[in-house]
């Protein structure tokens, strides 16, 4: 074998160094390359994971608004029905509403005449009645007849007083009043105390409580009493008036069929 030389030896050992001196250089900076490639893939990981979690919470945010969307139309479809029930329900109102008003319509023209009529038989009556505060009750008719060309009066309340003013002149057959009043004895007129016991019998006296009369309703005139009634009439009156308390007393009646 052969003899190297001392300076082979060290030639070789110098490339031996060189080249493990290269292999560490070319191993480093593939380190570096593969870190800063990792750096790279972290942060762009980074910012992908900051996409994905906002892509997240608007699809979370979306998510919601859906729901809600989908709550509030199945409320909106349930309060929809509730008012198409109501409208179809006042719809059938309104039809039967003009029905009613074209019947009521239909009424006016027969119940018009009626009232009329009803306002002339009470207006008859009063003129033959015994004439207990015939004042009142002529004026009462009279007003009937303004109502009645009033447009601003419905026609139920125009019959509604009609009907009460019958019902006033009923009562006047059951009670017992007193009243003051201008009293006509054929050519001469004063001033009277009046009182009658429904429509049985009516009674006039003087303020000086001197002269009385009776109301003849058959020759439609006064007829002047006895001085045996003037206590009576007085006591009558007062009682009429809550001035006394109610008591027997004679008042003067004609007989059935007496002439």
């Amino acid at each position: 074998m052969s003899k190297v030389s001392k300076k082979s030896l060290i030639a070789t050992a110098i490339v031996g160094v060189l080249a493990l001196a290269g292999s560490n250089i070319a191993a480093a900076d593939a380190l570096t390359d593969l870190q800063n490639t990792e750096a790279k893939i972290f942060k762009q990981s980074k910012k992908s994971q900051v996409k994905i979690n906002s892509i997240y919470e608007q699809t979370q945010d979306l998510l919601g608004e859906y729901r809600n969307t989908v709550d509030e139309a199945d409320v909106l479809r349930g309060y929809n029905d509730h008012v198409q029930r109501m409208v179809d329900d006042q719809k059938a109102n309104v039809v039967s509403l003009q029905k009613q008003i074209d019947s009521i319509d239909e009424i006016k023209q027969g119940l018009v005449p009626l009232m009329y009529k009803m306002i002339d038989t009470l207006e008859t009556f009063v003129k033959l009645d015994v004439p207990m505060n015939i004042e009142r009750r002529q004026e009462r008719v009279a007003n009937l007849r303004d109502v009645m060309n009033d447009s601003n009066v419905t026609t139920s309340e125009q019959f509604r007083l009609i009907l009460e003013a019958y019902e006033i002149e009923s009562s006047y057959g059951t009670i017992f009043d007193a009243y003051q009043g201008e009293i006509d004895l054929g050519g001469r007129t004063l001033t009277a105390d009046f009182v009658h016991m429904g429509r049985i019998a009516l009674v006039a006296q003087s303020l000086d409580a001197k002269h009385s009369w009776l109301w003849n309703n058959d020759t439609r005139a006064w007829e002047e009493l006895g001085d045996e009634y003037l206590k009576p009439i007085t006591d009558a009156i007062r009682m009429a008036r809550k001035q006394l308390p109610a008591d027997l007393t004679k008042l003067p009646v004609f007989a059935a069929g007496a002439k």
